[in-house]
């Protein structure tokens, strides 16, 4: 598990993750294909326990030292078989419940209602942020599998092809072409982002997961691409990011725009030259009004 999601798991701090594996010699993280902290799940676990005697007024320094039987007897019964819900209450989101309860058709029939309600807009930008979110989370807290999380993205994934499906194609630019670069595995949010397109009447195209830049840039020519818009999760190493960007925006052809969502910090906290960062899913809609009151403009100059 990487350290962001250990923090949102155990609610301990990542800077105090750092001091206690320098302090204590404990967890003993080891490194990803990218050099970042990696965190075993029994190391996890240990953490948990912990910040559940914390909350109660124990002192990390006594409690590192013990082994998680030790621990799950200091906290008394129960604690070793879930000490995340211990620690705090299981989150409240309708979408978990079939999905701990294993009930495919009332997840279905929760986001169809949902999408129904809100509108396909709608369900996009506010309430599958949530979702997302949540259903990571619980996951990240040990409060669902990992096959339930996986459940859940390949429900709603199948929902919204079937809804774009639905959609007539009009063709009104601009000609987006979506994609990950090599570190990012998270195909989520480019599927939001083509969902949106689609309702915009914006011919897209999605190649998914770990495109290289060269090919990228290939594909962008290849389908006369207005714009290459690329997804970043949390867990993706920022220099990666970057580093993926500036190449992109330096090998593009200079009329094809850039655009970068997700949910990366470093998305926040740096500018890229000819780059438009797009901090929220809604930020998409603007972006096609925006880029078709520029043509319009070109068009009359």
């Amino acid at each position: 598990m990487p350290i962001a999601a250990v923090e949102q798991s155990t609610g301990i701090a990542r800077a105090t993750l750092r001091i206690w594996e320098r302090r204590y010699g404990f967890p003993r993280p080891g490194r990803d294909l990218r050099g970042e902290r990696s965190y075993p799940g029994e190391q996890v676990e240990k953490l948990r326990l912990i910040a559940g005697l914390m909350a109660r007024g124990h002192r990390p320094g006594r409690l590192v030292g013990l082994d998680p039987g030790q621990l799950a007897a200091l906290a008394g019964p129960g604690a070793a078989n879930g000490s995340a819900r211990a620690a705090a209450p299981l989150i409240d989101d309708p979408v978990l419940a079939p999905l701990r309860e294993h009930d495919t058709f009332s997840l279905i029939s929760y986001i169809e209602s949902s999408i129904r309600t809100l509108g396909l807009a709608g369900f996009i930008c506010e309430r599958m942020p949530q979702m997302n979110a949540n259903v990571g989370l619980a996951w990240a807290r040990g409060d669902i599998e990992v096959f339930e999380e996986h459940l859940y993205t390949e429900t709603v994934q199948d929902l919204l092809r079937r809804e774009m499906g639905r959609l007539q194609p009009l063709g009104h630019g601009p000609r987006v072409l979506l994609a990950t670069l090599p570190e990012e595995v998270h195909t989520l949010g480019l599927l939001m982002v083509q969902a949106l397109l689609a309702l915009e009447g914006c011919p897209c195209t999605s190649l998914g997961a770990r495109v290289p830049v060269q090919q990228l840039v290939k594909a962008a020519g290849a389908f006369g691409a207005d714009v290459v818009g690329l997804s970043f999760s949390a867990s993706t190493n920022p220099s990666h990011v970057l580093r993926g960007l500036e190449q992109l925006r330096g090998e593009l052809a200079p009329q094809v725009a850039v655009w970068a969502g997700g949910s990366s910090p470093v998305l926040a906290r740096h500018r890229i030259a000819g780059v438009q960062v797009m901090p929220h899913i809604r930020d998409v809609l603007p972006a096609v009004a925006h880029w078709r009151a520029g043509r319009e403009l070109r068009s009359a100059s």
